[in-house]
């Protein structure tokens, strides 16, 4: 089955060669059952491809409708590093995981599916799939207990004869120096597979009289071949089952919020039995428990060393207005480019947050400076904001070009390297036009000049031109 799924793949002009692994690894961090494979599709680089123009989205998509015409298997599309990170800090290969718990299997597999079912309509979750927990051919025999009682034997009699026939029994052991091997005696492979075989096993009778001695075992039990458990997974004790997927062209929490008010509404599980979230979506959310201290922590932080550098909490506060709008600027720039929030995002807030309240320090102080050596209010704010515009336009400049490659980036790390970028050249411009623009017209109408003096303006000189009159005034 695995050489039919490499040589579907193998047909597409784009692949260079593939190669798997089945069944489970010599490594412990690689938990697989024996009917798992992992088939890894190394590609030609994009230039080869007979239509450049094709994304890889595109292609995994037609990949995808090839190998679902192969009957089954369940497939789910991933890459081998998230994967292995997957494993190894969820327990899942999915991006999200659904984890049922309880005590039957049947209660289980129901919910299971009714879960499956929601996900597979949700949008943006894919290779939704549910945890091969049964479909293991299992050969039922129950001993009919009138029968054996009416012949004067016992369970234990019937039930000997078959676990000796089939699962065999200990008949002695073979000595090799200081090791030794029983020996097992069973019905070989053949007969163990034939049920008319079975049914004839003679089980011997207690000795009542002219009675026949044997009786064939077909006519103390039904035999049938009926579906049981493929594996059984437990975690903290419990028996569980999984439903995973993988999230695309959405963000994961959005598909949980989405899934997860649907199946409360839907799902009603049975007494003792419960289900969690798990895979990235449970990093997520162990992120952003972090994240909702260090944010408020930084701001703080900024705030009260705003106050030290400036004196005022008033004037630490009209600096401080520049995080709100370069929030913004990063916002718009993550939707305008189709990014999904993350953590890389988050950490993106957090430095282009200093960014911003720099450029914003940077002009404040120096109009603060102005002011001290004599000019108005208003011809110190003007002057200042003149006078600082190539030094804001400057560190904006570099701190936006610089994460251009990163907001390009296309290659190993990208998924991590974009948000960062593209949060902070889009709260840059809108950051540096706060500074600029609003910050003056802020200080101007909330500022306040220094204590016991004010000033009256005849003229405000522009940059390079010799003062006019200002005239002091006491009070």
């Amino acid at each position: 089955m695995q050489l039919d799924v490499e040589k579907a793949i193998s047909a597409f002009p784009q692949v260079s060669y593939v190669f798997s692994k089945t069944g489970t690894a010599e490594v412990a961090s690689d938990p697989m059952p024996p009917n798992a494979s992992d088939t890894f599709i190394i590609l030609k680089p994009q230039d080869e491809w007979p239509d450049p123009k094709l994304t890889k989205a595109a292609l995994l998509d037609q990949i995808a409708d090839a190998v679902r015409e192969l009957p089954g298997n369940n497939y789910e599309f991933t890459q081998p590093i998230q994967m292995r990170f997957n494993e190894l800090l969820a327990g899942v290969r999915g991006d999200l995981a659904v984890k049922v718990f309880g005590d039957e299997f049947e209660p289980l597999l129901r919910s299971a599916g009714q879960i499956a079912a929601i996900l597979r309509k949700t949008k943006g979750a894919a290779d939704v799939k549910i945890e091969q927990a049964s479909g293991l051919s299992v050969l039922d025999i129950s001993v009919n207990k009138t029968e054996i009682a009416r012949r004067g034997l016992s369970l234990s009699a019937v039930q000997d004869v078959i676990g000796t026939a089939i699962g065999g029994r200990t008949a002695g052991a073979v000595f090799e120096g200081d090791r030794s091997f029983d020996i097992t005696v069973r019905l070989p492979e053949d007969i163990r597979g034939d049920l008319d075989a079975l049914k004839n096993l003679p089980v011997s009778l207690p000795l009542m009289g002219p009675a026949p001695l044997t009786v064939p075992l077909g006519q103390l039990a039904t035999f049938k071949i009926s579906d049981g458990p493929n594996q059984i997974s437990r975690e903290n004790g419990k028996r569980r089952i999984v439903i995973t997927a993988n999230v695309r062209d959405r963000d994961i929490a959005a598909v949980v919020n989405d899934a997860r008010s649907q199946i409360d509404a839907a799902v009603t599980l049975p007494p003792g039995y419960w289900m969690t979230w798990g895979g990235q979506f449970e990093n997520l959310a162990a992120a952003r428990a972090k994240l909702s201290i260090v944010v408020p922590v930084c701001f703080i932080l900024i705030f009260l060393l705003l106050m030290g550098a400036l004196g005022t909490a008033r004037d630490a506060l009209i600096v401080f207005s520049a995080v709100p709008l370069a929030l913004t600027g990063g916002v718009v720039a993550l939707w305008l480019r189709g990014i999904p929030f993350s953590v890389s995002a988050a950490v993106g807030f957090i430095a282009l947050s200093g960014v911003a309240v720099l450029n914003g320090l940077v002009m404040l102080t120096y109009i603060k400076q102005l002011i001290a050596t004599g000019y108005g209010k208003a011809d110190a704010i003007f002057t200042g904001a003149l006078t600082r515009l190539r030094p804001v336009a400057m560190t904006a400049l570099v701190a936006s070009l610089g994460f251009v490659p990163m907001a390009l980036a296309t290659g190993t790390g990208a998924e991590v390297q974009r948000p960062i970028a593209t949060v902070v050249i889009g709260g840059l411009i809108s950051a540096t036009l706060l500074t600029l623009f609003v910050l003056p017209a802020l200080y101007a109408w909330f500022g306040r000049a220094p204590a016991g003096e004010s000033a009256e303006i005849d003229s405000i000189p522009l940059p390079g031109e010799p003062r006019t009159a200002i005239k002091p005034l006491q009070g």
